[in-house]
């Protein structure tokens, strides 16, 4: 028992780098990006406030950690950006060696048991996964609308490129859904999003 708590004491010491880890989406407020430990941490939330709108029966005990782990390989891997194509090419293979350098780090049960719930979530093969990842992509849409599509402009993204990437929510979460396409929409006519 002393090694594992030994083991789980140093991964939490790890798990401070997601701290540093900087994506490309703008705290509402414009004064910096926001890292990954306050993504994880607010989808999580999303997905706690938004479960009465789940298209599917979840189990709010596997989305939550799933959330809270969906992220980790990035402390290896780094953060590739939903929409960058040239670094989708190899992203697979970099998150799924991170994957085995991170998880190793843990009792054996343990490190499984987290990896089980990355690689569910990445398949989203699940209902829980499915609205996991919906709420992965809600929140940077949110986000997007209230810097004036800060992002979305740095990076020239169109509607399209941003109807592919949400489309779980559709499925998963389809009240969100019709608000959601409003949103769009108005960052479109406002010129925040490419049509």
């Amino acid at each position: 028992m002393r090694e594992n708590a030994k083991k789980q004491l140093d991964f939490l010491i790890l798990l401070d780098s997601m701290k540093s880890i900087y994506r490309r989406t703008l705290l509402i407020d414009r004064s910096r990006r926001e890292n990954d430990a306050e993504h994880s941490w607010h989808i999580a939330m999303g997905a706690l406030l938004l479960a009465e709108h789940a298209a599917e029966p979840i189990d709010l005990a596997r989305v939550i950690p799933m959330l809270l782990v969906h992220d980790l390989v990035e402390i290896y891997a780094g953060d590739t950006y939903c929409y960058d194509a040239e670094g989708a090419k190899d992203k697979a293979a970099r998150e799924a060696a991170a994957a085995d350098r991170l998880f190793e780090q843990l009792p054996a049960a343990q490190g499984a048991s987290l990896r089980r719930l990355w690689e569910e979530f990445d398949s989203m093969n699940t209902p829980d996964a499915r609205y996991a990842a919906a709420m992965d992509r809600l929140l940077p849409v949110l986000n997007n609308y209230m810097t004036n599509g800060a992002s979305w402009q740095d990076n020239h993204i169109s509607r399209a490129q941003v109807l592919e990437r949400v489309a779980p929510i559709e499925r998963s979460v389809p009240d969100v859904w019709d608000e959601l396409m409003q949103i769009l929409d108005s960052c479109v006519a406002r010129g925040l999003l490419l049509p």
